[in-house]
């Protein structure tokens, strides 16, 4: 008697949320947060279903990535709390505008006593979405390559602000457009089992 064989053509769905951000969860032993273009992701998918018909699980290789780590790994794992609410990774993403501000940026303003007022609402923030950053800070914006964002304009419209007022407003509209950026062009993978 014959006996049916099953073939499947794809590789189980490692999709976790495709938007906002387009998170996956990886084939494979993570401890931290991996991105990559979109583009680097359907090859790597690609390579998982190829695998999957021979029988196999897993990638061979992994395509060019940055592997989210340090201050960055806080800002990740804070946006993966909320995928599922755009609002909130937004919020999340613009005080992370606001603490790299106080990290890695100059500006006149933030040499007077206003920087009491960023201090605060950083805190207030960090407090209202719950979000850490264990360790020491360093980068807490992702990576976007320079192609698709012109970070040394940002830079330079955070340095000239004049006023506390339109350096908050610098923060939030470079931050809504990385934000914009990371959802049409890059896709994550993430360290934790299946969710």
């Amino acid at each position: 008697m014959d006996k049916i064989i099953v073939v499947h053509d794809k590789a189980p769905d490692n999709i976790i949320v495709k938007e906002p951000l387009e998170f996956r969860s990886a084939d494979w032993q993570l401890g931290f947060f991996i991105q990559m273009t979109k583009r680097q992701s359907e090859w790597l998918e690609e390579q998982r279903n190829s695998l999957h018909k021979q029988g196999k699980k897993g990638i061979n290789q992994l395509p060019p990535h940055h592997c989210l780590q340090g201050g960055v790994a806080g800002t990740i794992g804070a946006l993966f709390a909320y995928r599922h609410d755009e609002e909130k990774m937004r919020k999340v993403y613009y005080l992370a505008g606001l603490v790299d501000c106080l990290i890695n940026q100059i500006n006149p303003i933030l040499r007077t006593a206003m920087l009491r007022d960023l201090f605060n609402k950083v805190q207030q923030l960090r407090n209202e979405l719950a979000v850490r950053w264990p360790g020491t800070l360093d980068h807490v914006l992702l990576p976007i390559d320079m192609a698709l964002f012109n970070e040394m304009e940002y830079k330079r419209n955070l340095a000239t602000a004049k006023t506390l007022k339109s350096l908050y407003k610098t923060i939030e509209d470079g931050t809504q457009e990385m934000f914009d950026i990371l959802s049409l062009e890059y896709a994550f993978y993430c360290p934790y089992p299946r969710i």
